[in-house]
């Protein structure tokens, strides 16, 4: 199942994120040797969260993450306890990831 699976936790004004994207991550490399045709490579692009309709992080990324890759941050300034992180990330053919993470 494809998908983001994410923890949130408010401590001392600072809100930490904690994200598991579902992704096979498989390198140009990788593919080419496993099927050959690098155009079977598989791996998340860009990563970001929002909570409330602003943007807490945003990452761009390349082939050499692993497999079902975590991304953990952390901010502050914005959120309480029950709001809801939006998170989405974008694999190299377009597929969207997305999840939510409901602080607690």
């Amino acid at each position: 199942m494809a998908g983001i699976k994410a923890k949130a936790k408010l401590k001392n004004g600072v809100i930490s994120v904690k994200a598991l994207i579902k992704n096979p991550s498989m390198t140009y490399n990788m593919a080419e040797k496993k099927t050959g045709s690098r155009d079977n490579a598989d791996f998340v692009t860009h990563f970001s969260a929002t909570l409330n309709g602003e943007t807490v992080a945003d990452f761009s990324t390349s082939q050499f993450l692993s497999k079902n890759p975590i991304f953990k941050f952390e901010f502050k300034g914005i959120g309480a306890k029950g709001d809801k992180i939006k998170l989405i990330a974008i694999n190299n053919h377009g597929k969207t990831y997305k999840g939510k993470a409901k602080i607690k």
